[in-house]
């Protein structure tokens, strides 16, 4: 947490230092929530709660004025998951009189389902939310996915099927653009200048783990859809053919922009979010191949981001190109944050799974927060996870390069 002043003395708590951006301070919080969980380790609990809580705005809802500018959609949610993570995992209830974090996570959804546009292209989020923002004539994968995996983790918590049926009409939508490919080909975004009729081409691994996510939710919301399985299984084999490619063994995730090293600042980051939802795909879709196909890749990963993390002057820095086996030179929030989640992903088979308002969730709901209007209660299912004797070696080791790895984000953040 080095990088990370928003605990000092006047500082604002719930900020990276620039030149990072508002919206990975919240998934850094995010992640710090499944380190909570994987680990039982509390010592930043109290920063965590304190910057998810501070950030939220005056209308609980994540839109404080000091960002509302420039603010889009995807940042807006990336808060959402950091709230809807912690009422899934059991992460201690804010202080009285602080908004729940269900409810936080309820406020967003409520004002980004407000903002369905169907003004242009059919449907759909925008990237911007302000008129005035460049980008809001950008319709993207990570915004659209930010509100189809923010109502199927709402619909498996609280057994709504309004939230259901919101993450459906979304997925529909998303499928009828050019964004999603028949064969699971996930384009970052379409402008509506054009109607939205052709995709830019450009591949992110977050993209594809948002969407992921979200079908692993659906699939769970719904005991084992067929064709939720098929659409988590198309959208691994996705990733597949752009991030896990056979010159680099087929099993070792890369960024697009790595290779050919103009990663801008929030690129590096991306990579922990497909390794976190990939890992949680294994306990929402508990099916052999899926999770054998993920555990697969998962583990060449990390074992190629310990080869990175090797930098700086104490040889504890992660660089971004996991695929080669000195550190790169490379650094940053984003290049900790991605190798944290790759060796956090490991230890999956030993992490609770998430929780839901009838099966041990204690985040109480708040169906109306935020501007929406759309009245949303209820309870759901959840599946069990099981450690196999066979992973139990493999997960001690893992968990001693985690405490590495937690170590060397604690000196650079």
């Amino acid at each position: 947490m080095s990088y990370y002043k928003g605990n000092d003395t006047g500082q604002v708590p719930g900020l990276l230092p620039a030149p990072w951006y508002w919206w990975e301070a919240g998934a850094m919080f995010g992640q710090l929530i499944d380190y909570w969980s994987a680990t039982g380790d509390a010592t930043y609990n109290a920063d965590v709660t304190q910057g998810l809580l501070f950030q939220v705005g005056p209308n609980d809802d994540y839109m404080p004025p000091n960002q509302t500018s420039s603010e889009g959609n995807d940042d807006q949610v990336f808060w959402a998951f950091a709230t809807m993570t912690a009422a899934e995992l059991n992460f201690p209830n804010p202080p009285s009189g602080s908004p729940s974090w269900l409810g936080l996570a309820q406020a967003v959804f409520n004002l980004q389902a407000d903002r369905w546009d169907t003004s242009t292209c059919g449907g759909g989020l925008r990237w911007q939310i302000e008129s005035f923002a460049p980008g809001y004539d950008y319709k993207n994968a990570v915004s659209n996915g930010g509100l189809f995996q923010l109502g199927a983790r709402l619909a498996r918590y609280t057994g709504n099927q309004t939230y259901a049926d919101w993450a459906e009409k979304e997925w529909n939508w998303f499928a009828s653009s050019p964004m999603l490919s028949g064969d699971y080909q996930i384009d970052d975004g379409v402008s509506t200048t054009n109607n939205c009729s052709n995709a830019d081409g450009d591949q992110w691994t977050y993209n594809y783990g948002v969407w992921l996510a979200g079908a692993a939710y659906m699939y769970n919301y719904t005991n084992g859809s067929s064709t939720w399985l098929d659409r988590v299984n198309g959208i691994l084999n996705g990733t597949q053919r752009n991030f896990f490619l056979s010159q680099y063994g087929g099993n070792i995730m890369e960024e697009p922009c790595e290779v050919l090293q103009n990663c801008d600042q929030d690129q590096p980051s991306f990579k922990a979010y497909l390794s976190r939802w990939m890992a949680l795909t294994t306990q929402l879709v508990p099916v052999a191949a899926t999770t054998n196909f993920i555990m697969t890749k998962l583990a060449a990963s990390a074992q190629g981001a310990a080869q990175q993390c090797s930098g700086g002057a104490g040889g504890t820095t992660c660089g971004r190109r996991w695929w080669q086996s000195t550190w790169d030179g490379e650094s940053g929030v984003g290049e900790q944050m991605s190798a944290m989640a790759v060796f956090q992903a490991n230890l999956i088979s030993n992490t609770s799974v998430p929780v839901t308002a009838d099966q041990g969730g204690s985040s109480p709901s708040d169906p109306s927060a935020g501007s929406g209007d759309t009245d949303l209660n209820g309870p759901s299912t959840t599946t069990t996870g099981s450690t196999k004797g066979d992973k139990a070696a493999a997960a001690i080791l893992t968990v001693l390069v985690l405490i590495g790895t937690i170590a060397m984000l604690i000196w650079i953040m």
